[in-house]
């Protein structure tokens, strides 16, 4: 993974108004597909329950499809173990994990995941540099199909600060 860049301060993650406001379909994200099939989750952990995360576009049934859906983050703790579970059909289709700002707009890392992997768990929270990323689960394209568009499940996190200056 790549750590170049940096952010200042706690900054808030202003690419949630991207997510919550992208897309041309009217399906809410969920688990039926506009046309009846089913648009797989998945599901991200940082040391609380399990999180369930829908995604943002897929490709169903050839058709390139964009959801419009209430952003994920999380606010985690330093040094915490993320988990990213995909579906059984994402893992076969296999995937790889984008590091993006606070913003959503530049990415400063990629982690590739083993074909036919279901579960990572070699993230952790520390990781990445900035307080505030995303992480955006990202199923390989299939060029042939929906025009080359792939799943994506964006998630973002807010790592709190355990170091503050004393007041003086």
């Amino acid at each position: 993974m790549n750590g170049a860049g940096r952010a200042s301060g706690t900054a808030l993650l202003s690419g949630v108004l991207l997510l919550a406001g992208c897309g041309d379909s009217g399906s809410s994200g969920g688990t039926a597909g506009d046309d009846g099939g089913t648009v797989p989750s998945v599901t991200v952990q940082a040391g609380g329950d399990p999180i369930t995360v829908n995604p943002t576009q897929y490709c169903l049934d050839g058709e390139g499809q964009r959801y419009r859906t209430e952003p994920t983050y999380l606010e985690v703790a330093p040094d915490t173990e993320i988990v990213l579970e995909v579906p059984d059909v994402v893992a076969e289709a296999g995937w790889s994990v984008q590091v993006f700002d606070e913003r959503l707009e530049k990415r400063i890392g990629d982690i590739d995941v083993p074909a036919g992997t279901a579960v990572l768990d070699e993230i952790n929270t520390s990781d990445v540099i900035p307080p505030t990323y995303y992480l955006v689960v990202v199923e390989d394209s299939d060029t042939d199909a929906c025009e080359g568009l792939s799943g994506a499940w964006p998630v973002g996190f807010i790592r709190a600060d355990t170091t503050t200056s004393p007041a003086g």
